[in-house]
């Protein structure tokens, strides 16, 4: 890979801030940094620029909970013509205590995948992205299951129960968070997590052989913007809490230099979730291997789903024949 031009969703704060300056440590030539507002994003290269003495940040607007917004940036993009060597979609978001639906009927949690799904799609039909792109998508430990007060939904039995056993009708269900689904903040933020791992295996095995595709759950790091939206119990308790105990809680810099450590593994790892040791929060990340997240049922159903609602898919996936 490259390393000309990244690309980092959510970068106005937290963990795509950290993230945007480890890759001008990195010695990164363009750094396109993006946000809901463009009059913010601006403040945020600037303050980039300022803090890292590198004039090479690039503010792009992006509303992830709009496909409008989606479309028009990666027209911008096109206008420019300069293919993006590392996508790195990290904005993320922790669910309310109250279910929230986006304008466009996504629960919320679910809202980011499906703008970076638009984003990432975009991007490949138009070939702006280059022969030997990474693109890193950021999970979360809960998708692998094992963590205390998260539950993932079991698809297939969910999938029995109201929809035939047609998954793909169950998992967009749990991206509209539709009336057979039970709301739960966590169970929320956990599927929208583990909804992430699959659609990165599903991409995989459509991306062009030389380009790749991770999931990565940067560990924990509560110094972020991620929980803006969640209820207070989360935000002011259970926080500031959780950042007492040790290991824990990881300062921004060190969770967002997972994400350029995936960024260059080879693509004979494309498609996996890479995370924290079973049982553990930071620390050393490594291959999830729990048999949920590697079945390629779930993992197309999750495809199909995150293409009917947003409406958006390749052109000309990389292998047919490989997909079931």
């Amino acid at each position: 890979m490259r390393h000309s031009i990244a690309l980092v969703t959510g970068t106005t704060s937290g963990l795509g801030y950290a993230a945007a300056r480890l890759l001008a440590d990195g010695g990164w030539q363009e750094v396109i940094v993006t946000g809901r507002s463009l009059a913010k994003t601006k403040e945020t290269a600037a303050q980039l620029a300022d803090e890292t003495k590198k004039r090479i940040f690039t503010p792009l607007e992006l509303d992830l909970n709009r496909a409008a917004s989606a479309k028009s940036a990666v027209a911008e993009l096109v206008k420019r013509g300069r293919p993006i060597d590392f996508l790195l979609l990290n904005a993320g978001l922790v669910p309310t205590k109250k279910r929230l639906i986006t304008a466009e009927g996504v629960e919320a949690s679910q809202a980011p995948l499906i703008g970076h799904h638009e984003l990432t799609v975009g991007l490949l039909n138009a070939n702006l992205l280059s022969p030997e792109a990474r693109i890193v998508i950021t999970s979360a430990e809960p998708a692998r299951g094992g963590v205390p007060m998260f539950k993932y939904t079991d698809l297939p039995a969910f999938a029995a129960k109201y929809y035939g056993g047609d998954q793909t009708a169950a998992a967009e269900a749990l991206i509209r968070s539709g009336p057979n689904v039970r709301y739960s903040p966590n169970t929320a933020y956990a599927d929208a997590k583990l909804m992430i791992a699959w659609w990165a295996a599903a991409l995989a095995r459509r991306l062009p052989s030389d380009m790749a595709v991770y999931a990565v759950s940067p560990g924990a790091s509560n110094a972020t913007n991620v929980a803006r939206n969640a209820g207070p119990l989360l935000k002011y308790l259970m926080i500031p809490i959780v950042n007492l105990i040790p290991g824990m809680n990881q300062t921004p810099e060190v969770a967002a230099s997972r994400y350029i450590q995936a960024s260059e593994f080879g693509t004979d790892a494309s498609g996996q979730f890479f995370a924290s040791a079973k049982g553990k929060f930071s620390g050393p990340m490594e291959l999830q291997r729990e048999p949920h997240l590697h079945v390629r049922a779930s993992q197309e159903a999750a495809w199909r789903a995150v293409v009917k609602v947003s409406g958006a898919d390749l052109s000309h996936p990389a292998s047919l024949s490989a997909v079931s």
